[in-house]
């Protein structure tokens, strides 16, 4: 073997590259959904080579480069944010020995220098995911989720003892049919005129909240009695609609927010359906707030109402009314329908009773929830 030979590590083997497979390219680039070709090539004296689809990004700032790949996979930013959290801890997590670096200095590093820096034997993956012992475990979990994005992005392989905490899927209980009246009611005498629109749009329509915040004036059409969703989870657009009811708490929304258009001073606010008293766009942590005050009216525990619990309500509801599973998950919004089964708590007893109620069908054969599902589900509980 010549003494800079590249070599392919491969599992447990080691072997020279053939000059067909150095042709090939290895490294080669997958941006869909974030998947990458991984094999990575080490230089007998400098260790791990960085992969050859990142050669021509060399000499650019690595975080302004993985940040670009990740608004080419289409990721919210939500998700953009979260994975710029988790992959400014991670690199700044120091080695024993090693001096210290800031923030702006480390994402200033090239894409070679931070790709030497990340190399995962060197050991700041434990000692930066030591740190995170006290987190809760989707948020370890989503952490993890970053960092293997980052790791794989660089061409290297995440450490097989990287384990992922287990998962707690717990779904808020939906509110009962007498809780619904109550929060209706309330919404209607407190003083907050948003409470009313808000709170019957979200349980006529299912929206999250973050889509229930970035509603425009112009994505909603009296007439079809339907609402455009732009840009929803995975940015991906949809259609929900709503009732008449609906409608009517809209038309007494609007002179009010005529008035606090004045205030507007943002020019993104301009189109925003909902606002503040400030003239600005509502945002989910007030919506959290006004559902608190709404819970203490309605005489409803705090910790069974949030703006996800409306939603879960609105879900329950039509899947009681015998609504079809496709149809649900086309309001919601799921990308899979087994997220949308999971999301409901659905039974194999309960899909048999809702298929026989319809048409007698052979019963339904077990129901697997692959990984995709159970991500799907628990971005689902975290508040957007």
């Amino acid at each position: 073997m010549g003494r800079d030979a590249p070599v392919l590590c491969d599992g447990n083997e080691a072997r020279v590259l053939t000059g067909s497979e150095l042709g090939r390219g290895f490294g080669s680039h997958m941006a869909t959904e974030g998947r990458f070709d991984n094999p990575h090539t080490f230089d007998s004296r400098n260790g791990p080579v960085l992969p050859q689809r990142l050669h021509r990004l060399s000499s650019l700032p690595w975080f302004e480069c993985w940040e670009q790949q990740l608004r080419t996979e289409k990721k919210s930013k939500h998700t953009i944010r979260a994975y710029s959290v988790a992959a400014r801890d991670f690199s700044i997590t120091c080695l024993p020995q090693e001096e210290k670096m800031e923030w702006n200095e480390v994402k200033s590093l090239t894409v070679e220098d931070f790709h030497k820096r990340a190399n995962p034997i060197l050991g700041r993956m434990d000692a930066w995911l030591n740190g995170l012992g006290e987190m809760r475990p989707a948020s370890i979990n989503a952490r993890i989720a970053a960092a293997a994005h980052l790791l794989k992005w660089l061409g290297f392989v995440v450490p097989e003892w990287v384990q992922r905490p287990a998962r707690r899927k717990s779904l808020p209980r939906p509110l009962g049919r007498t809780e619904v009246i109550r929060l209706r009611s309330a919404a209607m005498r407190v003083e907050d005129p948003l409470a009313n629109p808000v709170v019957t749009t979200m349980l006529d329509t299912g929206l999250r909240v973050s889509e229930l915040c970035n509603l425009d004036i112009d994505d909603i059409d009296h007439e079809d009695l339907s609402a455009l969703v732009i840009g929803g989870k995975g940015e991906k657009d949809r259609t929900v609609l709503f009732t008449k009811v609906t409608t009517e708490a809209l038309d007494s929304w609007y002179p009010i927010r005529s008035m606090r258009s004045n205030l507007i001073q943002n020019e993104a606010d301009e189109r925003a359906l909902f606002l503040s008293s400030r003239g600005r766009r509502i945002n989910p942590r007030s919506i959290q707030k006004m559902i608190d005050k709404l819970a203490d009216e309605a005489d409803i525990p705090r910790s069974r109402l949030s703006p996800h619990t409306l939603r879960h309500t609105f879900a329950t509801g039509l899947l009681e009314r015998g609504a079809d599973l496709v149809t649900i998950q086309r309001l919601l919004g799921h990308a899979s329908i087994a997220t949308t089964r999971v999301y409901l708590e659905i039974s194999d007893q309960t899909l048999r009773e809702i298929y026989h109620r319809v048409q007698n069908l052979p019963e339904l054969s077990e129901f697997d929830v692959d990984e995709t599902t159970e991500k799907e589900i628990e971005s689902e509980l975290t508040i957007h």
